[in-house]
């Protein structure tokens, strides 16, 4: 009787191993970089700065075929003398009923995840001064994302619920549609509630690239209204990005953020371009601000420049 409970825990155990080796996989990937930046009326400092991160993903296929994976990211960027977990999320793949993420730390909903579609190299052209608006932000928030209903089309919806960061609940949504030859055009949605009833924003996003040949043109406009007195903001964008070999592709773009509580734009131009060879990657933007942030003070027009040597393994 023992040798017979002895024989079939051991192939039980064999049985669970083995099914548990043949649905589950491990991957690890990683990269590292190194950054110069500098530009005019800064701070002065060291201009040396370096990213690296390591991400591990994990998963495996269920029995209704549905697939989970689980992804963690260790990331020093923010210059930590300890190296922290920046991104953790778990995925659930639906097959044409979608996707759906939850997002234990460093969730974007669609709006903030959208808030800069343009094909530029590196760096956007409001880089260095002033941001578009942005939606919910933050952890334990849900995304989901659907591209099977209609060839081209992709339908995506997110839900931050109240919380110790969030005072309110957000949901914002958002389409993209690429079933033209070259052709994306793309609209996002939502209210973020996160700062309470009284300071409630409501965003909109709507972006379009054209890739004809070795050229791409991109067009964004967006748009933030709040409840909070004379704190409006719209956002609009141009990039034209020039692919010179497989290799080397050059962009140059335009943007304007118009304040409602400042009498002026902000408005930046932006020159970029980005050079692959294998594994490795040299990026470099020079961008020119006026008007940083609406303001009309001196010191608010500017250049910026960063050189970045990035490497993936």
């Amino acid at each position: 009787m023992n040798k017979l409970k002895k024989i079939g825990l051991t192939a039980l155990a064999a049985s669970l191993v083995s099914t548990s080796v043949f649905a589950g996989t491990m991957d690890v990937t990683g990269s590292a970089a190194l950054y110069f930046t500098g530009g005019d009326k800064n701070v002065a400092g060291n201009g040396w700065s370096m990213n690296d991160s390591i991400t591990f993903s994990g998963g495996g296929e269920m029995d209704n075929g549905w697939n989970v994976t689980a992804t963690f990211l260790l990331d020093n960027s923010d210059g930590a003398a300890a190296q922290i977990f920046d991104n953790r999320s778990i995925a659930i793949d639906m097959d044409t009923a979608g996707t759906l993420e939850f997002w234990g730390q460093s969730g974007d909903g669609v709006v903030t995840a959208t808030d800069d579609k343009l094909p530029n190299m590196y760096e956007e052209s409001w880089y260095g001064a002033g941001s578009p608006n942005t939606g919910a932000a933050t952890a334990n928030m849900f995304y989901y994302s659907n591209a099977a209903i209609v060839d081209g089309l992709n339908v995506m919806a997110s839900y931050t619920p109240s919380g110790s960061a969030e005072v309110l609940s957000s949901t914002e949504f958002g389409v993209t549609y690429s079933g033209v030859e070259g052709l994306t055009v793309g609209y996002a949605t939502g209210t973020d509630g996160g700062a309470g009833a009284a300071s409630e924003v409501d965003n909109r996003n709507a972006w379009v690239t054209y890739a004809y040949g070795s050229v791409t043109l991109g067009y964004q406009s967006n748009s933030s209204d709040s409840k909070v007195a004379s704190a409006d903001k719209d956002y609009t964008g141009m990039v034209i990005t020039y692919t010179v070999t497989d290799e080397l592709a050059v962009s140059y773009g335009t943007s304007e953020i118009d304040y409602e509580l400042n009498s002026f734009d902000q408005e930046s131009t932006s020159v970029g371009a980005s050079y692959t060879m294998g594994s490795m990657t040299l990026s470099g933007v020079h961008n020119t601000h006026d008007n940083i942030s609406g303001s009309s003070l001196a010191s608010a027009d500017r250049n910026v420049y960063e050189l970045g040597l990035s490497f993936a393994f």
